[in-house]
């Protein structure tokens, strides 16, 4: 099983990004998938969470300003980030809980700088 995530970038401070994580391999059904972070010096951080069912968890740090999604038939999660802050910036990483196992993605760098 291998994540592949994607959409991080340079955004100046207010402004929205969309990131996305796509699982392929010999999939039967995925648990919860997430979204952690890690800026420098930091350890890595829950940002958001998203069960099978649909429902959600996030860090308060980002209540009202991001949202997690999933696609089940794509074996996809999203990030939307509206309002991005310096402090978002880090390295974004997502991971999904399949079988007895828990699958990293590589990291997307995301940037919040004017």
């Amino acid at each position: 099983v291998q994540l592949q995530a994607s959409g991080g970038g340079l955004v100046q401070p207010g402004g929205s990004l969309r990131l996305s994580c796509a699982a392929a391999g010999n999939i039967f059904s995925i648990n919860d998938m997430g979204w952690y972070r890690q800026a420098p010096g930091k350890q890595r951080e829950l940002v958001a969470k998203i069960t099978s069912g649909g429902s959600t968890n996030y860090a308060d740090s980002v209540k009202g300003r991001f949202t997690v999604s999933r696609d089940n038939a794509k074996n996809t999660v999203y990030l939307q980030m509206n309002g991005l802050k310096p402090e978002d910036t880090a390295v974004y990483y997502c991971n999904a809980d399949i079988g007895f196992f828990v699958y990293w993605g590589q990291g997307t760098q995301v940037t919040v700088s004017s």
